[in-house]
């Protein structure tokens, strides 16, 4: 059979693994490779190639290549503390977030000591040194349940329980036996560059930059943010909903309706309460709302601006986005497509003369951007601060200093807004908050300007690349930060986007993301929207929501 890699095709024996393949076409750099891309389809390293092929190989500098190296030091994990600890104290680790380019994980009952991380990264370096093979097996879903309950993993029976397929795949290395959602190395030599550090009363699985995987960046504090997540966590266990298991069995047991009532509730008293913080502070006029791409930042600033008002202000929400310069003076990325994320594509300039204006007492006409002709307007929409009158101003680039930098420090009031997950698929298999936030993405451009999935995951690099500039970096600064995530969103969601996505073209570079998705969402069962209230956040993305969004 004919192999391509590259410019190069070579005759290849029929049925020899990808491993064997890019022994042949790369080397030394076979050390580094991670996943295959086999005729625009992605395959494990231990496949087995029968016909002709296309075959590009990716490592770590790959989004896919990436997700699998980072899956693969977990799994190393997890099974180090089998070799050390035991079953029981294996199934007690559970993966929970991300922070920064770590994964945070945390082991039930006491906080994790020095000892036990010393011991568990010496078998994870002993495991990588010997190279250890990763072993794929297809499993009858009846003898992987049991497997499952024996060895007292009654997260992944619960999971399994809703899944509609005769056969489980499980990946197996020196004794230990796990479930993973996503692709895995096919052994751990390449597994090269990581660390385990204590963090919290848990630990940090620290992993290599997105350069050359070879360094590993210092750990970040990021207070805020890390106990925003915590708070996330301990909600979701008061209420029994923290895994995907979880979830399906409240709604199959007809809980539904009720947990979209708690929810919404806590939502909304974390909103009253950001009120109460802002009224306390005495002498705030501008509350700067930031956040990243589909966090809610518009339906989260009306409804900050409903509880302002019952206690006594009189909120004025307005959105960065009417401040961007004429589409003419707009600047252009290095690809030459306009640079809509950045901050020098808003009228800095205008923003703070006007906000000054306000802010000392006088008359002004504020801006309207028309996104059709790609010029601002003005339409005689004249506003003046009294005494009561609070300004509500939300966009990506609220916490950067540079937008407001003639306004005093004590009269603004900061507040960080995402979606972060609040369910994952496991104790072991997290759902990142970048596919949350993609997903409900791809349901509000689909509705609200006709775009395909197959243009928004397009679009999505760029997305990201800008909010890890221009966002990021400022959340710490924020006063408070709101999560906006509904724990049963993924569930509604599922009904909305599947048709979206299945309407990717085969053959696209989209595909495989959309095909991604498409498998975790898989592990959800579908959740009607009617009993989603109309002031909910989630109402942004799927719509019927009573803000004008």
């Amino acid at each position: 059979m004919k192999i391509t890699v590259g410019a190069e095709t070579r005759e290849i024996t029929e049925g020899t693994s990808l491993t064997k393949i890019a022994d042949a076409f790369l080397g030394e750099g076979k050390e580094r490779i991670l996943l295959a891309k086999v005729n625009g389809k992605l395959q494990e390293m231990f496949k087995n190639c029968y016909w002709d092929s296309e075959i590009e190989f990716l490592d770590i500098k790959d989004t896919d290549g990436r997700r699998t190296y980072m899956r693969g030091v977990l799994f190393v994990m997890l099974a180090a503390v089998h070799a050390c600890y035991g079953m029981q104290a294996a199934n007690e680790v559970s993966v929970e977030h991300s922070l920064g380019t770590g994964i945070y994980c945390k082991k039930d009952g006491e906080p994790v000591t020095e000892e036990f991380l010393a011991t568990v990264k010496a078998k994870m370096k002993e495991f990588v040194a010997a190279n250890r093979a990763i072993e794929k097996k297809s499993m009858n879903k009846a003898n992987a349940v049991r497997l499952f309950r024996e060895n007292g993993m009654d997260d992944k029976v619960r999971l399994l329980k809703y899944r509609c397929t005769s056969k489980i795949n499980v990946y197996s290395m020196c004794g230990y036996t796990d479930y993973f959602y996503g692709y895995m190395p096919a052994s751990t030599g390449v597994l090269k560059t990581w660390d385990i550090v204590p963090y919290d009363e848990g630990f940090m699985v620290l992993m290599p930059d997105t350069g050359d995987g070879t360094t590993i960046p210092a750990v970040k504090q990021s207070d805020k943010f890390f106990e925003t997540l915590q708070k996330t966590n301990t909600w979701g266990s008061a209420v029994g909903i923290e895994l995907v298991g979880d979830l399906n069995d409240c709604i199959v047991n007809g809980g539904a309706d009720d947990l979209i009532l708690v929810q919404e509730a806590l939502l909304e008293k974390r909103v009253a309460e950001i009120a109460e913080m802002i009224r306390e502070a005495g002498t705030k006029k501008f509350v700067m709302i930031a956040g990243p791409s589909s966090s809610g930042k518009t339906s989260f600033s009306h409804r900050l601006s409903i509880q302002l008002r019952t206690i006594g202000f009189k909120p004025h929400p307005i959105g960065l986005d009417n401040y961007y310069r004429d589409r003419e003076f707009c600047p252009r990325d290095e690809f030459g497509n306009f640079d809509f994320e950045c901050l020098e594509a808003l009228d800095v300039e205008l923003f703070n003369k006007q906000m000054t204006q306000l802010l000392n007492g006088e008359r002004v006409e504020m801006p309207e951007f028309n996104f059709k002709t790609g010029k601002p307007e003005y339409k005689g929409n004249f506003l003046q601060l009294g005494p009561d009158d609070i300004l509500v101003i939300e966009g990506i680039h609220g916490l950067n200093e540079r937008l407001s930098y003639s306004l005093p420090e004590e009269s603004k009031f900061k507040i960080y807004i995402s979606a972060l997950t609040e369910i994952n698929i496991d104790r072991h298999n997290r759902i990142p908050t970048t596919d949350v936030r993609l997903i409900r993405r791809i349901v509000r451009d689909a509705r609200t300007r006709g775009s395909s999935a197959t243009e928004t995951i397009g679009m999505w690099y760029s997305v990201r690349r800008g909010e890890e500039k221009h966002i990021f970096p400022y959340q710490e600064s924020a006063d408070v930060m709101y999560n906006s995530a509904a724990v049963y969103e993924l569930a509604v969601l599922k009904t909305y986007i599947e048709p979206l996505l299945f309407g990717v073209p085969e053959g696209t570079p989209e595909y495989l993301e959309a095909n991604r998705l498409l498998k975790m969402l898989s592990y959800f069962l579908a959740m009607p929207s009617e009993g989603v209230q109309h002031n909910a956040i989630l109402r942004e993305f799927i719509g019927g929501s009573v803000f004008r969004v």
